[in-house]
Order: structure tokens, then C-alpha cells, then sequence
């Protein structure tokens, strides 16, 4: 049996009950010659390219077959037209009706039974996946203009090839500046701790260390460590009224040691103090104040933050000098110790902006790198406009004579900003209160908006 099967297969004979292949062919299929007289539902004409349909006029179906057709409508911009238009139940046009006559001219005659139609761009399916394409890049344009709109300008690229500004650190420092500032504060009630002095007394010191700072043309870094150390050695010791000159000078020569290259001698510092005390009561004073601080004269001062967001606020010399002029005013006066030094800095370029421009000005770059924003310096700056009011007035005035001179650009003629004192009254007191006062004195009060 198995014999004869291999000869059977061999040979090409069939098996009883099996068919040839060709005949098989021709129980399933027609002839090819005879493809063209299928008899039932057209083929779809699927649009596959647009350029394709509009160089080469594509056949319809006959008119018989219409119906089978349009119930195959593909969705082209002209049908959602129509149908966005057309009344609801109404009966479709058969696809191809309109079409058909507004291009009659342009058919061609093929065989009897076939009509042949030219397809525009207009009956061309609109395909889903380009409209939402064009969503979705409608949606990811406004999102990458919102990230453009809040991508705060790189402050540190000028100074790329600068190795002293340390940019691959910088922002470390100071994170680590904004961690470690609030060790180097003092309490805003240390005062009440001493017998013999009080702020006022403070005040006149530190308005004359200022000017003592001008004449002997010392940096900026010094002033503002000099009123650091005074500030924390008295929080710590009492002193009487009349040491209280000698604590100013020789802090301001141990600052002197820390932050400048040429140091004053002591002698000078004699001279300036009118030879009230000895060179041996300076260097005693110096031993004793470091031996207090425990010799701790790195710390972060308002100075520190001043230069890294005067470069965020991208300032010119103009918005410098009149930061500095605000923020030296706050040294003077006792009750801006309550402030931590970075607002301070914060709050001193925020009031300079308002002064030079005439309006609110904090962008997104300087609430970026002073991590404060503009509701949270409110405070902070409105006292340092009402500074800023009384500067030219009073006895101390050492500050206000600085910078009227043309050296530091005559800041402290510009004119307060006030606006802030009036926005600030605003949002404290929304509410105008009227009284209305009877006979017998007040009687009530009425809410006016």
C-alpha cells in the first residue's frame, strides 16, 4: 500500500476521489480573462495618494451599483460640510450625484457599463490621524512657548570662563549660604539684654562707622561684616556707653583682616576716635571679641546675597547704587534685624526697581535665584521706603550725604517709592471705615466699599 502510494504521488496520478489542481482552480475562481464581469458589490476606491487620484481620473461604479456604494460613504471634508448643514432625518445624496454633473465634461467614454469620474482634492477623505496631529501640535506649540515664556535666562553664563566665579558650584554655595544665614542673625530684642546702651545708641554708631568706611575707601564686604560682628558680640556681652566706640572700631578691623587686602593700622584708627583710647584697649578688645565670637567670621551677610541677585535682577549701576543706598539705610536702623539677610537683599533690589521704574517690578528670574516672591518682600520693603522718606532728615544722615555725591550717582535724590506704602494701606484696610458721630458721641460706623 505504501508502495503504491509513492508510485501514485511519482507518477502524478490521482487518487480516486482526489482532483486534479487545475480543476480544483476551476470550482473557485474564474478565468482571469474573465475578471471584469464580476457581478456584485463594486470595489471601494480607497484614496491612498493624493497625488496619485488628482493626476489620474479613477472609475465609479455604475449607477446600479450606487446604493452598495454610498452606504460605504468615506468622510470627506465636502460630506461633513453637508452634513453639518443638512437637517436632521434627511435623506443622503448617493455619492457621486453632484460630482457627476459638475465634472460630466471631463468623463471619458470607456465600456457601456462603466462611468468614470474625476475625483478633486474637495472628495478626498479627510484622515483623522492629521487633524489630530494637528491638535496635538497646536497643543505642544502653547505648552513649549509656556516653557519658553518661564525658562528663567542662565545669570552665570558671562562669567563661564571666569575659574574665580566657580559657576559649576555657585549654586551650592549658596544653597549652602541660605542654610547657615539664620546662625549668623541675631534677636531682634538683644538690646533689652544691656544696662547701658540701647538701639538708638547703636544707630549713632553705625552711622558713623559708615562714614568712617567712606573716607578710608574700604570695600563693600567690610562695612557689612563690621555691623555683623558689633551686632553679635553685643547680643552676647553687656557693655557700657563708653566702650561702646571701641567695640565699633576694632570690629571693623578685625573685618578689615577677614575682607581687605590693605589693612588700616591701628594708629589710624586712634586718630579717628579722637585718641580716646590706647593702642592696648584696641588689641585687648580685639582679643576679646574674637574669643566671644569663637573666632567665627565667615558668615553669610547681607553682602553675599546683594551680589548674586543684583545679577538675577541683571542690574546696571544705576539699580547698584541705589540697592546699596536702601540696604545701607537698614543697617542703621535696629528693628530690620528682625530680617534674615538674603531678604534683606531681596527686599533692598525689589525697592530699588520700584523707585528707578515708578511701578512694581519683581520677574520670575529674581523670584527664582532669591527664592522669595513679591507678596512675601512686601513687608520688608515698605520699611524700607519709609527709610528711604526720612533718610535726608534727622541726625543720622551719614548715609544719606554718602550717596547725594556724584561718586554714587546721586541715588539718594531719587524720589521713594511711595505707590508701595499706598498698595500695601490698600490690601491692609480694603474696608474705608466712616464714622458718624450723634450727640452722644460715636454711635456706629458703616462699611464703604
Amino acid at each position: 500500500m505504501e508502495n503504491m502510494r509513492s508510485e501514485n504521488f511519482n507518477q502524478g496520478v490521482s487518487m480516486e476521489g482526489v482532483k486534479h489542481a487545475p480543476e480544483m482552480a476551476n470550482t473557485n475562481r474564474r478565468a482571469l480573462r474573465d475578471i471584469k464581469n464580476i457581478i456584485g458589490a463594486p470595489h471601494q476606491h480607497m484614496a491612498v495618494s493624493k497625488r496619485g487620484l488628482l493626476d489620474k481620473p479613477a472609475a465609479v461604479g455604475s449607477n446600479r451599483n450606487q446604493a452598495g456604494f454610498a452606504g460605504h460613504r468615506p468622510m470627506t471634508r465636502k460630506f461633513a460640510a453637508t452634513l453639518a448643514n443638512q437637517p436632521s432625518g434627511a435623506p443622503l445624496a448617493p455619492i457621486g450625484s453632484e460630482r457627476q454633473k459638475r465634472t460630466a465634461d471631463s468623463a471619458f467614454h470607456g465600456p457601456a457599463d462603466m462611468e468614470c469620474t474625476k475625483i478633486t482634492s474637495d472628495d478626498l477623505p479627510l484622515p483623522m490621524m492629521s487633524e489630530m496631529d494637528e491638535v496635538m501640535g497646536s497643543e505642544l506649540k502653547e505648552i513649549e512657548m509656556e516653557d519658553i515664556e518661564e525658562a528663567a535666562p542662565d545669570i552665570d553664563s558671562c562669567d563661564a570662563n571666569n575659574s574665580l566665579a566657580v559657576v559649576e558650584y555657585v549654586d551650592e554655595i549658596y544653597s549652602f549660604y541660605r542654610r547657615s544665614e539664620g546662625l549668623s542673625c541675631v534677636s531682634p530684642n538683644y538690646m533689652l539684654s544691656q544696662n547701658d546702651i540701647n538701639e538708638k545708641m547703636r544707630g549713632i554708631l553705625i552711622d558713623w562707622l559708615i562714614e568712617v568706611h567712606y573716607k578710608l575707601e574700604l570695600l563693600d564686604e567690610t562695612l557689612f561684616l563690621t555691623v555683623n560682628i558689633i551686632d553679635r558680640f553685643l547680643a552676647r556681652e553687656n557693655v557700657v556707653r563708653k566702650k561702646l566706640q571701641l567695640v565699633g572700631v576694632t570690629a571693623m578691623l578685625l573685618a578689615c583682616k577677614y575682607e581687605e587686602v590693605s589693612v588700616p593700622v591701628v594708629e589710624d584708627l586712634i586718630l579717628i576716635c579722637d585718641r580716646a583710647y590706647t593702642r592696648a584697649d584696641i588689641l585687648e578688645m580685639e582679643r576679646m571679641i574674637v574669643n566671644t565670637l569663637q573666632f567665627d567670621m565667615s558668615v553669610p551677610t547681607p553682602y553675599c546675597f546683594m551680589r548674586r541677585f543684583l545679577k538675577a535682577a541683571q542690574s546696571d549701576k544705576k539699580l547698584e547704587l541705589m540697592s546699596f543706598f536702601i540696604i545701607e539705610l537698614s543697617l542703621v536702623e535696629y528693628e530690620m534685624l528682625k530680617f534674615q539677610p538674603s531678604m534683606l537683599a531681596a527686599a533692598a533690589i525689589y525697592t530699588a526697581q520700584c523707585t528707578i521704574n515708578g511701578f512694581k517690578s519683581w520677574n520670575k528670574c529674581c523670584e527664582l535665584h532669591t527664592k522669595y516672591s513679591e507678596e512675601q518682600l512686601m513687608e520688608c520693603s515698605k520699611m524700607m521706603v519709609e527709610l528711604h522718606q526720612k533718610a535726608g532728615h534727622g541726625k543720622l544722615t551719614g548715609v544719606h550725604r554718602k550717596y547725594s555725591t556724584f561718586r554714587y550717582g546721586c541715588a539718594a535724590k531719587l524720589e521713594p517709592a511711595v505707590f508701595l506704602l499706598k498698595s500695601l494701606l490698600k490690601s491692609a484696610y480694603p474696608v474705608e471705615l466712616t464714622f458718624s458721630i450723634r450727640k452722644t458721641g460715636v454711635y456706629a460706623f458703616c462699611q464703604k466699599n
